[in-house]
Parts: C-alpha cells; structure tokens; sequence
C-alpha cells in the first residue's frame, strides 16, 4: 500500500507540481487548499504524513500543526515563504520533522518525506523494557501517566520521556538523545535537550514535588531512574 500524505497548500500550481512528483515517487496525495478541512478529515484517517503550508489562508501553519499534535502522533513537514531562522526553529519545536523554504526542489521535498518516514518508522519500535515503577506509557494513545496523571506532553517531551522509558537505568549521551528524539538531529541545537529534561522534570515535580527520576549525569548525559 502506497504510504498517504496529506498536503495543505493553497497554490494550485505548487500542489500541482507536488502532487505530481510524490505521486511519482510511489506516494499516495491528498490534496487540501485549507487547513481546517485537513483537520476534519482526521476524524475519518490519519494519514503517513502531513506536508503543510505556513501560510494557509483560514489558519495558520504552526496552530495547524498544534491541533494536529493534539490529536495524533503523525510526522509533518512545514513548507513556507519565510526563510528566518527564528520561523524554522518555531516550527521545529513545536513538532515539525522538517521546514522546506519556497522555492524549493519537488524531489528534495519527495526525498525527504521518504527520510521522515524511514526515520518515523524506526522509531516506532515498541519498548523493550517495562516502564519504571510510577510511569505508564500508553504508546497508542502517544501519552503517559505518572502517579496516576496523563502529563501534558509536546510532541518532543513525549518523545524523549518515551527513549528514557524504554531504557531505564542506561545513560543517554546528548546526541544519542537528538539522534533518536529530533530526526533531523544536525538541524538541532545541543541546548534543546536540556530545555526539554528542564520541563519534563517540572512537569513531573507538578504532580509530585519530591519526584526525580531523570538523572544528570555529568558529562555523560541522561538517564531515567530504575
């Protein structure tokens, strides 16, 4: 079966072009000139990947991919006019796997859903370990409990809670971390890790003041208590 993307663009002509080239590339297209329609569709499919434009006409790119995360563990691709760093960053951390500038390259935005996937899939893996005492991973749902609460977590945040639960005990090295975590791991920055420990870890002290089970280790990286 053919691997479905969705694409919210409201230039005709790019869609054309894209639709095209995906489709080419052995990729199944659905084509949405706005974006709350793609946000309805969801309550019928969930498609391999949503490639969205920014600058949609009835709501914005990164709201859209907002809702989407609310509702789904999908991997999306952001495509826009605006080449400022601070954009890119924006979009990355708020859950994009990728941000492709106008113009661009039909085939490069083909390779790269293709290297979305394969990476997105990979990490799919299930768990070989049970997650520790006062965790439940719920890996359907892309969500965890602890102490009996589903924390609030972004899409990076529960991804990176997941790559500790599925190790306790083993140290994660920062770029292990941003390997596994943020797929495009050289587009990164070394910080962003430990942004994303410091709220996980307030997030768990919300619901337990006295809880600390990630661990720092000096030098070395991140581990999640046994």
């Amino acid at each position: 079966m053919k691997p479905m993307i969705w694409l919210a663009e409201d230039e005709a002509g790019i869609a054309d072009t894209l639709i095209y080239t995906l489709e080419t590339d052995g990729f199944a297209v659905e084509w949405f000139e706005r974006g709350l329609p793609l946000l309805e569709r969801l309550d019928d499919a969930v498609p391999a990947l949503c490639i969205l434009d920014v600058g949609l006409p009835d709501i914005n790119g990164f709201e859209l991919c907002r809702r989407l995360r609310e509702r789904a563990d999908l991997p999306l691709m952001f495509l826009t006019a605006r080449s400022e760093e601070m954009d890119r960053i924006i979009g990355l951390e708020i859950g994009a796997d990728d941000y492709v500038a106008k113009p661009f390259s039909p085939r490069e935005v083909s390779a790269r859903a293709r290297t979305i996937l394969r990476r997105y899939a990979k990490g799919q893996a299930p768990a070989a370990a049970p997650a520790p005492t006062g965790f439940d991973l719920d890996e359907a749902r892309a969500c965890v409990h602890f102490a009996g609460h589903k924390l609030n977590l972004t899409r990076y945040e529960y991804l990176l809670l997941k790559t500790l639960l599925a190790e306790p005990g083993r140290v994660f090295s920062r770029q292990q971390l941003m390997e596994r975590v943020w797929r495009d791991a050289e587009d990164s920055f070394d910080r962003t890790v430990d942004t994303h420990v410091k709220t996980l870890r307030a997030k768990l002290r919300d619901i337990d003041p006295d809880a600390q089970p990630i661990q720092t280790h000096r030098g070395l990286g991140y581990s999640l208590g046994e």
